[in-house]
């Protein structure tokens, strides 16, 4: 579908939603990131002469879909109610022959997304100082959201008979054996690692399942929407701050292992006097090593679903990045 035709199309959802006699879609405009998710920034320009200021995230057309856009749209909506920082969603069409694929609208927020400026930029000096404690305190605020809720019922969870960390290690090992096509021996030494020595199984939380820097819109003075709601759960919430951990979010800031911003210890404080518990910092290490395992088997779907006959150039150069964690994995289990 061409931008034109999408505008098009988007105009009368758009207009049927908000019960106008017609609405024209202005500055449409693809944005960056989501190799899995498109996002497109439009204004809707209303015949009383306001304007909203809106974002469609959709499914790409012919790429295989791991997650429900009806699910993202109720924890994001669940999440706006409680008083977290997203945006607010709007609403969710599932009939692919609306746009030719689920989505659902949400307002925009304006900001910046691009992490390598958040950790570069003098511009975004104050938000680097900032933002180790508001990322702690949406965390907390995250998992303090009641997964057995019955807006949040239809979240995966662990089964009754496994702790959170053996039944997501058991997920990926299953979901990396169906796609790898080339032996990796140091994501098996990594699966055995963690096999060896799962953390205690503790209260069960929502999980947010993809919180990282790159997943935030910050302005000068930090953070201002959490994204990328996709991958929520419930589980372990040390689950999210292994994963913050990742080496691959800090952008070569290597020396802040916290997403390029701060040491451990700092955030683990952060986070302990918005939650009001403490960090089980060995916990935290499991998961960061799973983090890094996950993310090296999600590069490995990337190149099988490109091989698969999905084009597209950041499928293809994400596949390649699989190295990037076969090594740290190497380093962090030998450690």
């Amino acid at each position: 579908m061409t931008p034109d035709e999408l505008a098009e199309r988007l105009a009368r959802d758009v207009a049927r939603r908000l019960g106008a006699e017609r609405v024209a879609v202005e500055r449409l405009r693809r944005l960056a990131g989501g190799a899995s998710r498109e996002l497109w920034a439009f204004d809707a320009a209303l015949p009383g002469g306001g304007v909203e200021r809106l974002v469609l995230r959709g499914d790409p057309p012919g790429h295989p879909v791991h997650s429900s856009r009806r699910d993202e749209f109720a924890v994001l909506a669940a999440a706006h109610a409680a008083g977290l920082p997203v945006p607010r969603v709007r609403w969710c069409e599932e009939d692919p022959a609306v746009l030719g694929a689920p989505f659902f609208v949400m307002d925009f927020v304006a900001g910046e997304t691009l992490a390598r400026r958040l950790l570069r930029d003098a511009e975004y000096a104050p938000a680097r100082a900032a933002l180790p404690g508001q990322l702690a305190a949406a965390l907390a605020a995250i998992h303090a959201l009641d997964p057995r809720a019955p807006a949040l019922a239809f979240l995966p969870r662990p089964p009754a008979d496994a702790t959170p960390a053996a039944a997501e290690l058991a997920r990926h090992e299953q979901l990396y054996r169906a796609v790898t096509l080339d032996p990796h021996p140091a994501l098996e030494l990594a699966l055995r690692w963690l096999a060896a020595a799962p953390p205690a199984p503790r209260a069960e939380t929502l999980v947010h399942g993809d919180f990282r820097i790159g997943n935030v819109i910050f302005g000068p003075e930090g953070l201002r929407a959490v994204l990328d709601w996709e991958l929520a759960h419930a589980g372990d919430p040390m689950e999210d701050l292994g994963w913050l951990c990742v080496r691959s979010w800090r952008f070569g800031a290597d020396a802040q292992p916290v997403g390029g911003l701060c040491r451990r210890e700092e955030f683990f404080a952060a986070y302990a006097r918005a939650a009001g518990a403490p960090v089980d910092s060995a916990a935290v290490r499991w998961w960061e090593v799973f983090g890094n395992l996950k993310w090296a088997i999600i590069c490995v779907m990337q190149a099988r679903s490109f091989i698969d006959g999905a084009r597209s150039v950041e499928l293809a150069s994400l596949g390649r990045r699989v190295a990037e964690m076969e090594l740290e994995l190497l380093e962090l289990t030998e450690a």
